[in-house]
């Protein structure tokens, strides 16, 4: 694993994702700074941080880097080395952001925006250095979930933050050109797309596709990704072999895969379909049953957040 090319990191915004970012970091042994404009946000992130330090023991020990909550976003960035933008995902506001932290923040430090479907050349419109202005995407939870999307326009800025990202123990991917939603939201889209025309259709319940999913193919792609599995379908020929004799059959069904809208009709359906599979667990059950999963599933891979 590549080592630590960095000791201090700025985190803006302390919600989820940033709450997630500061936990990673502090128990990697960096020195975290971090604001929030909203006081109640500031005020709860030690509590959170706490608590997703204790699933990160569970992979690996703490480094013991600490947390400070700053007063304000000037004193936050002042000897930052990567700037984490966690601000809600708002074109406006993070272009008003953005363009203040590339005036405040030290003249060498990366600022990563955290965006899950904005595009970099949006955002920086008002920047005056935006090459050192990059997408970082992030999986949610990212203490967790090891992939992070980057996408910049200075190659070298991108070698910085990508050996930083490895050496948090993170997989990360480069983007050859910007586009909404980056790559793995863009999947994910197009499969919840067809979940909720299979709904919407009447073909099975919410529960059902949720269970199809989980049981079939999430398995393997969990080990293999989408192409290789397809490459394995082909059986000893490989995906020629699958493209050749299969394709016609992919073709078939990519024809008939559903475009929806989300009505009021169809949002009540997908309400009612979660309320039901949900059974009474609240939304924080949810996450705590997803986050149990996900580090026995990162200490399978033997992967360390």
């Amino acid at each position: 694993m590549a080592d630590i090319l960095v000791n201090r990191v700025a985190i803006i915004g302390c919600g989820l994702i940033g709450a997630s970012w500061a936990a990673l970091c502090a128990s990697r042994g960096l020195s975290v700074r971090a604001f929030d404009p909203a006081a109640e946000s500031l005020a709860a992130l030690p509590t959170v941080v706490n608590r997703l330090r204790g699933q990160l023991a569970e992979l690996r020990a703490d480094a013991g880097g600490e947390v400070h909550l700053a007063r304000t976003l000037a004193e936050a960035v002042a000897d930052a080395e990567i700037v984490m933008e966690c601000a809600p995902e708002r074109l406006d506001l993070k272009i008003g952001l953005l363009m203040e932290l590339d005036l405040v923040a030290p003249a060498g430090a990366i600022i990563a925006s955290n965006t899950s479907s904005l595009l970099l050349s949006d955002m920086t419109a008002k920047c005056r250095n935006k090459g050192r202005v990059i997408v970082a995407h992030p999986f949610n939870p990212p203490h967790l979930m090891p992939l992070v999307e980057l996408f910049g326009t200075d190659p070298v800025v991108l070698d910085v933050a990508d050996a930083f990202f490895q050496s948090l123990g993170k997989v990360t991917i480069r983007l050859k050109r910007e586009m909404p939603g980056h790559v793995a939201n863009r999947l994910g889209s197009a499969l919840w797309q067809e979940a909720v025309h299979l709904v919407a259709e009447g073909v099975a319940d919410v529960a059902d596709i949720d269970k199809a999913l989980i049981h079939g193919p999430a398995m393997r792609w969990a080990v293999q990704g989408t192409h290789l599995t397809y490459h394995l379908g082909g059986g000893a020929g490989g995906i020629r072999h699958y493209l050749d004799h299969l394709g016609p059959s992919q073709e078939k069904r990519w024809q008939s895969l559903g475009r929806v809208r989300l009505t009021d009709e169809i949002k009540a359906m997908l309400v009612a379909g979660i309320e039901s599979e949900a059974s009474g667990r609240s939304i924080a059950d949810l996450e705590a049953e997803r986050d149990r999963f996900l580090i026995d599933l990162l200490k399978l891979r033997g992967h360390v957040a």
